[in-house]
């Protein structure tokens, strides 16, 4: 029989010992043993540690562990052999095994009760190999697998019951011990090259070693950022170079720390042009901005993806860069599949752009000279963030969201009017108000009423207007002629009427549009203000027969709102929109009181004809088309309205909650349609003379 102590005396890497009887046995998840012949095992030696790999149909997996803190084992402890009657003595068939709850702590183990073998703990330091052991080249009666513990003073056996909890304690150990060894070591060392060597060392280790945990990078990542920390300043370029270089594996999975933030972010600003930014930066900065969800708990974050910015753009053809940049992150298809991207993006920008602002206010200079070469400089940025802003306006399905974000005006009012700001932040307007969808366009007004929106910025009097109204000409006609011809914001627009005039006395189209828009929905404040209204109209030749039409207008809704007519009107199934609007114009309906358009073809587009019947009190649209365009427009004009059936029709909680305007409805059938538990009971709650609402077969039901 071969002494097992023997081996004691042999050097060997942290993890040689292999065992090979195990290479054709795999384990299920309850450690029932099997044999499976198509299962091929090969084993990987590094410098740290021995990797089992399986191959399954030709394809290499690599068993990946828990790591392990405690656990049960059974543990013998041998002394050294000095003679051969020691080695008898202590023998694998002569030994003493012992039950003991374990716990690897920080530097050492120790068992629960610390007695018998366990009495003292086993410091990480002495420990001069851990290996898997077996002499006997085949598996033990009874199932026992062993590790070994080689340290100055003895060896001790830890017995475990399978093999993967004996892999598991294994690399558990192994991993505790060499995170004690870098940490000692790291913590120690003053000269750069041996830091540098260390920190690469314990970065392969961690990549390496097949143990699935947090812990497992953090650990390089926060003793880094420490070392970091104490050394800013001390380190040389090659050193910082080759720090960057190593970090970059860990830096996969895992974000910077605010130290190795500080430490990329002086790397950006002290060299921007290094390859080191583009090539190393790059990857971690688009996995921030791709899965970072809030910047106001990482500060520095934000400032290191600021300075990533500037050196890009510092580079040959830099703004070219940064666009491309943008575009890379959104990717080829029409959907940016990174949610979070455009919201890290503006934050970024939006800090930035703050920031520039502040820092001139504060910047005191001492002669012009270095007053022009600053405002250079920081100019170039101011342009370069701006840009990023119009850059990322050209995707279609990040404008909706883009608008909403810059909906609220978050900019100082020194942006506002700086004229290159401004020059270049209106292509992002632009690009809002032409777009086809109301939800993107509508954006431009303010975020909630009597909040001023890029509209009233832009106006011919607004902080930003720098065009003599060429822009605010531009966002009227986008919003008169498609969503806003409504009563409602023609009135909120009563404050521009001054405006409205002088470009309307420049036969401006939009103008002269709105203004007769306000005198046909009677959306004029007072009558002085009408009065001036018509004569502006009267003032030019294209005005002049704008008014004529609506003087027109006014007359035949003059004879359709005069007394007389049928209280009741039912129209016949298939009737449409036009037949309603040609019904409507044959006669005088001022004393229509209930209209029933039940199972017809009318659409929202009917409301226009609606609006018209001042008496009107009970309104039926079963089962049409009617929609929420249709319901915005009603609950401005039929405020006097008392009965209202939408059954099966297609309204959602958006136009439904326009609803809360009709303070006298007393009925109201919402059978069958798109209304949501939370929208009832906001009507229940603004409609007080509400005595009856059909929610059959909704979600409210």
């Amino acid at each position: 029989m071969e002494d097992p102590l023997e081996e004691c005396s042999r050097s060997s890497l942290s993890l040689n010992g292999i065992d090979t009887r195990d290479s054709n046995y795999i384990y299920n998840q309850n450690d029932n043993k099997s044999l499976k012949t198509t299962t091929n095992f090969t084993v990987t030696n590094t410098s740290a540690t021995t990797t089992f790999c399986m191959l399954i149909n030709g394809r290499r997996i690599q068993q990946r562990y828990e790591l392990l803190i405690d656990g049960l084992v059974q543990v013998c402890r041998v002394p050294h052999a000095r003679n051969i009657i020691e080695k008898i003595r202590f023998s694998r068939f002569l030994r003493r095994w012992e039950d003991h709850h374990i716990n690897l702590v920080h530097n050492e183990i120790i068992s629960k009760i610390p007695e018998g073998y366990m009495d003292r703990p086993i410091l990480y330091s002495s420990i001069e190999d851990i290996s898997i052991w077996s002499k006997t080249k085949m598996i033990d009666s009874d199932c026992h697998f062993y590790l070994r513990l080689v340290t100055n003073e003895c060896v001790y056996f830890f017995q475990v019951n399978t093999i993967h909890l004996r892999d598991q304690w294994l690399y558990s150990i192994q991993w505790k011990r060499n995170k004690s060894k870098f940490e000692r070591i790291l913590r120690s060392a003053n000269r750069p090259e041996i830091l540098l060597r260390e920190m690469t060392n314990m970065i392969d280790f961690a990549m390496t070693i097949p143990i699935e945990n947090v812990e497992i990078h953090h650990f390089p990542l926060e003793i880094i950022s420490e070392i970091l920390q104490q050394q800013q300043f001390n380190l040389p370029r090659f050193v910082h170079e080759n720090v960057i270089v190593a970090l970059a594996p860990l830096l996969e999975k895992n974000y910077p720390s605010p130290e190795i933030c500080d430490f990329f972010t002086r790397h950006c600003r002290d060299s921007p042009r290094s390859h080191i930014v583009i090539e190393m930066f790059t990857p971690v900065i688009q996995r921030i901005l791709k899965h970072n969800t809030d910047f106001g708990k990482y500060p520095r974050m934000r400032i290191f993806i600021q300075e990533y910015l500037i050196a890009l753009n510092s580079q040959n053809d830099g703004l070219r860069a940064v666009q491309d940049f943008i575009k890379r992150i959104h990717g080829p298809t029409m959907i940016c599949p990174f949610p979070r991207v455009l919201s890290n993006f503006v934050s970024v920008c939006l800090a930035a752009i703050y920031n520039f602002f502040e820092d001139r206010k504060n910047f005191k200079y001492e002669d012009k000279e270095t007053c022009r070469a600053y405002e250079e400089e920081t100019e170039c940025q101011l342009v370069c963030y701006t840009k990023m802003l119009e850059t990322m306006s050209t995707f279609d399905d990040w404008r909706p969201h883009l608008g909403l974000l810059l909906q609220s005006i978050p900019f100082p009012d020194e942006a506002l009017s700086h004229d290159r700001f401004i020059e270049i932040f209106k292509n992002v307007v632009k690009h809002f108000v032409e777009d086809t969808r109301c939800e993107v366009h509508q954006t431009v007004l303010g975020i909630r009423e009597g909040k001023e929106g890029w509209f009233e910025m832009f106006c011919l009097s607004g902080i930003a207007c720098d065009d003599d109204g060429e822009m605010f000409s531009l966002m009227l006609s986008k919003l008169i002629s498609c969503c806003c011809r409504k009563k409602r914001f023609l009135i909120s627009i009563n404050k521009l009427l001054p405006a409205l005039m002088l470009l309307a006395l420049r036969e401006n189209q939009s103008s002269l549009e709105t203004l007769c828009a306000m005198l046909d929905l009677d959306a004029v404040e007072n009558r002085d203000n009408k009065l001036q209204l018509i004569s502006t109209l009267q003032s030019t030749s294209t005005g002049l027969k704008m008014y004529a039409k609506v003087c027109e207008r006014q007359i035949a809704l003059r004879e359709l709102q005069q007394k007389g007519g049928p209280r009741k009107l039912t129209l016949p199934s298939r009737s449409t929109d036009s037949d309603l609007a040609k019904l409507l114009s044959s006669g005088s309906f001022g004393n229509l009181e209930c209209l029933s358009l039940a199972f017809t073809n009318v659409t929202s587009a009917c409301a226009e004809q609606l609006i018209k019947l001042p008496a009107l009190r009970y309104l039926n649209l079963w089962s049409t088309q009617f929609g929420d365009a249709g319901l915005e427009l009603i609950s401005e004009h039929l405020n006097r309205l008392q009965v209202l059936n939408l059954c099966e029709t297609p309204v959602t909680d958006k136009g439904l909650a326009y609803l809360t305007c009709m303070k006298m409805l007393r009925k109201l059938n919402l059978n069958s349609t798109h209304l949501s538990p939370l929208t009832f009971e906001t009507l229940k709650e603004k409609l007080p003379a509400l005595q009856e609402c059909d929610i059959r077969y909704t979600d409210a039901w």
